[in-house]
């Protein structure tokens, strides 16, 4: 039987109702309409999940605010598309870089971020794990997850509006976006895994 979570329910409210003002606001006027509608499939299959089943499943405090975070960064790069994002253009002027990388911080953020949330969804009572294969198949669960993206971006960019594929897959000319941007993922999950075991090694830790 799935268990009932307990507590307060007051970050996890603040978390969707911060997301869902910085969501409107971005749905507001985006840059590519047809473009910000292909981000957001993903987008409204997520968080319906995570509504639907919050009664039966419920992660930690710290694991829905970095996921708040993460939603934040992609509900901006949906409204101006990842390759025109303002943040980005000051990154490229003021470092000299060739291209706007907000996209891959985006990627590198998803590692960072989502590493907790995936730790807690597969193994957050299984006391049979110890705590490096708990790090090391929440890190898996990074790439493979980054790498359907990927993946699925393909699918979608090819198949639904092959018109909007080039703003939706934003690889700005570079032939090995993807392979980076999974590399990127890994990149901020090893850096989070390194937290999480050592915080995995305290006896308070959930």
């Amino acid at each position: 039987m799935p268990r009932r979570p307990e507590g307060s329910i007051a970050v996890p409210a603040a978390c969707l109702a911060v997301w869902l003002a910085v969501w409107v606001v971005c749905a507001i006027s985006p840059l590519n309409r047809t473009d910000w509608l292909l981000e957001n499939l993903l987008t409204f299959a997520s968080v319906g999940t995570l509504a639907l089943t919050f009664r039966f499943f419920r992660f930690s405090d710290r694991a829905y605010v970095q996921m708040t975070l993460f939603m934040i960064l992609h509900a901006i790069g949906g409204h101006y598309t990842y390759s025109q994002v303002p943040l980005g253009d000051w990154m490229k002027d003021g470092l000299g870089l060739a291209r706007n990388h907000f996209d891959r911080v985006v990627h590198f953020s998803f590692g960072l971020l989502m590493l907790r949330p995936m730790r807690e969804l597969g193994f957050r009572n299984d006391p049979q794990l110890g705590r490096f294969a708990k790090i090391y198949f929440a890190t898996a669960g990074v790439g493979l997850w980054s790498m359907a993206y990927e993946v699925l971006e393909w699918l979608v960019a090819a198949i639904v509006d092959p018109a909007a594929g080039t703003a939706y897959l934003g690889t700005q000319g570079d032939v090995w976006d993807a392979q980076k941007d999974m590399g990127l993922a890994l990149a901020g999950a090893f850096i989070a895994s390194l937290f999480q075991f050592r915080r995995d090694g305290r006896p308070t830790t959930e």
